[in-house]
């Protein structure tokens, strides 16, 4: 007889409701998703929003060094333009994977006259990979995988679900999945046991992980690295009160000091004081 595989049960750490920001020039409004200077003890994440912003509005070219954006566009248009000379624009579903690494000058904009409405992530990159040549990767949501199963519907932007594996977009590993969940309906989903992560919720109520919490929109449900699980995987329970759309993303951390000042993010304070003369200097990205 075969050996049954056995399975962590992963816990909800903590359940966070966003920051409520008031629009300004750039932005109609604004969800403050992670806001913290200890980013070491939420690493690989580093901050994440949710904007709606419209024409004339929006963010004009600035700077990136050391890090990784990733952008998801939930409604509208958002146009892109770089210091390469790229020039696009991403549509509900599409995400854009961008590694700013050495140095990056971009603008996100809405396009003509659609509201966009977006988050995006910044994820960490370790200290050997911050000066790696900046890169984009556009991912259009055609091309990307859907699971289904009972009840459930799993969109896999990047990492493992079920017979489904899609590569990183980004530079550091990512799981990021788009679930939507029927009311009533329960599911598990396998996480690697050192990873740390959090479920966003677009849409609906839950009760999640092995400690049953509920969570609902607009609510952060962040889990912890399982640590010790002897090589067995770890698992993430879901049970959906009602319909519920979240977004999974999960990483594994990576252990070094943090040092994060306006648009870059870097090791040490000497090496943020590099970028901003880098950035004055006209030699940011290179």
């Amino acid at each position: 007889m075969g050996n049954k595989q056995a399975f962590m049960d992963i816990e909800i750490a903590r359940v966070e409701r966003p920051l409520v920001r008031r629009g300004h020039g750039q932005v109609i409004a604004k969800r403050i998703l992670i806001d913290t200077d200890d980013m070491r003890s939420i690493s690989p994440f580093l901050r994440f929003s949710e904007d709606w912003f419209a024409a004339p509005g929006g963010f004009e070219t600035h700077p990136h060094r050391g890090m990784q954006t990733v952008t998801i566009v939930l409604e509208g248009a958002l146009h892109h333009r770089d210091h390469t000379g790229a020039d696009g624009v991403l549509r509900a579903g599409d995400v854009q994977w961008m590694t700013a690494g050495r140095g990056v000058l971009h603008s996100e904009m809405p396009y003509e006259n659609e509201l966009a409405h977006t988050l995006q992530l910044w994820l960490n990159l370790p200290s050997k990979m911050k000066m790696m040549p900046a890169r984009y990767k556009d991912q259009r949501t055609d091309s990307v995988p859907v699971r289904r199963e009972s009840g459930a519907e799993f969109r896999v932007y990047a990492g493992h679900s079920g017979d489904i594996t899609q590569p990183h977009g980004s530079d550091w590993p990512l799981l990021l999945l788009d679930i939507t969940i029927e009311a009533g309906t329960a599911i598990t989903h396998e996480i690697p046991a050192g990873w740390r992560g959090f479920l966003y919720f677009i849409e609906g109520s839950a009760q999640v992980g092995a400690n049953t919490v509920n969570a609902e929109a607009p609510d952060m449900a962040w889990f912890e690295p399982a640590g010790e699980t002897g090589g067995a995987p770890a698992r993430l329970h879901i049970r959906a009160a009602e319909k519920v759309r979240v977004l999974l993303f999960a990483g594994p951390p990576i252990d070094e000091a943090v040092a994060a000042y306006g648009p870059f993010v870097m090791n040490t304070r000497q090496e943020i004081q590099r970028a901003f003369a880098d950035y004055q200097n006209g030699v940011l990205t290179g």
